[in-house]
């Protein structure tokens, strides 16, 4: 078994995920990572050349990969999600999913903060990653990354390492 970890950009799949994968003595995989390898390209300039559709599709061949993956924490870029078929290979993989779950505003504010959002975080509308468009698209978003997860662990405050400790002890009881 594995853990898929879901939610918008800036959640801190990759960083929680990390960490989490650390102190179960698990490995980590991160979607994006696998992508920009397998494409040769940031997730920036993969949207730049070819579109967003080019980076769905190589996104689905990753997803397809990365699920067969046991014993690791597996983090999953925020739209991932998006595609039914992809959706159905998440439902299939049998592991446990955790949406990690933060308000717009704060999901802005540390996208804002991040000095990498331009190269790996494109605009995904015309708003160009405004707060507008984060609030837009985690309302739409929203009802698929709760229809997929088996825990929803609130990230919006708590200190990375204590998010860990506290998602560590939901697994271990989910487990039981």
């Amino acid at each position: 078994m594995s853990i898929i970890l879901i939610g918008y950009r800036g959640s801190g799949k990759t960083t929680l995920g990390g960490r989490l994968a650390a102190r179960l003595g698990w490995g980590f995989a991160d979607l994006d990572q696998r992508i920009t390898a397998a494409a040769g390209l940031s997730i920036g300039e993969i949207f730049s050349r070819y579109g967003e559709g080019e980076f769905r599709s190589i996104e689905s061949r990753q997803l397809e990969q990365i699920v067969k993956l046991k014993d690791h924490v597996i983090s999953l870029g925020g739209g991932a999600v998006l595609a039914e078929s992809n959706q159905t290979v998440i439902r299939g993989s049998g592991h446990t999913v955790v949406y990690l779950h933060a308000d717009a505003a704060e999901l802005h504010r540390r996208i804002i903060a991040d000095p990498a959002t331009a190269d790996s975080r494109p605009g995904l509308t015309a708003l160009g990653g405004s707060a507008e468009e984060v609030a837009n698209l985690l309302g739409a978003r929203l009802p698929i990354y709760r229809q997929l997860k088996h825990i929803e662990l609130d990230v919006n405050s708590m200190p990375v390492d204590t998010l860990v400790e506290t998602l560590h002890t939901q697994l271990r009881s989910s487990a039981q």
